[in-house]
């Protein structure tokens, strides 16, 4: 366990930077240290560490699953991720299209809402 948890801290500070992990291993209480264990081990240790996919497809899927779900507010930090994945903006912005015809259109408009809100913050333009 200690080496899926090893793998998952690499990756997920490969994934969402330095600066995402620190700020949120900073702010782990001892009431959410067992979901932060979760998470590291299982999404970022186990699934994130596969080579099966790439991790420009990896992002397009997490991206398209959270839109389609309706978990709105991961998709900011997940477009962030974009920008050490390999997903383009044209990447992201083909998932959400299979998102408004598998999904349904307003989660589809909300998640493209999101994306280009933290693309104009990621170049300054917000």
């Amino acid at each position: 366990m200690a080496d899926r948890h090893a793998t998952g801290m690499t990756v997920r500070r490969e994934v969402l930077g330095d600066a995402h992990v620190d700020r949120a291993e900073a702010q782990k209480t001892d009431f959410d240290a067992p979901f932060q264990e979760l998470i590291t081990n299982a999404a970022w240790g186990t699934v994130w560490a596969s080579d099966a996919i790439s991790r420009r497809e990896r992002s397009m899927l997490t991206l398209a699953l959270l839109a389609a779900m309706g978990n709105f507010e991961e998709i900011p930090m997940h477009i962030r991720a974009t920008a050490r994945t390999g997903a383009s903006k044209q990447d992201v912005l083909e998932a959400f299209q299979h998102v408004a015809i598998y999904c349904g259109v307003p989660k589809a408009n909300h998640a493209i809402k999101i994306a280009r809100d933290t693309y104009a913050e990621m170049e300054g333009k917000a």
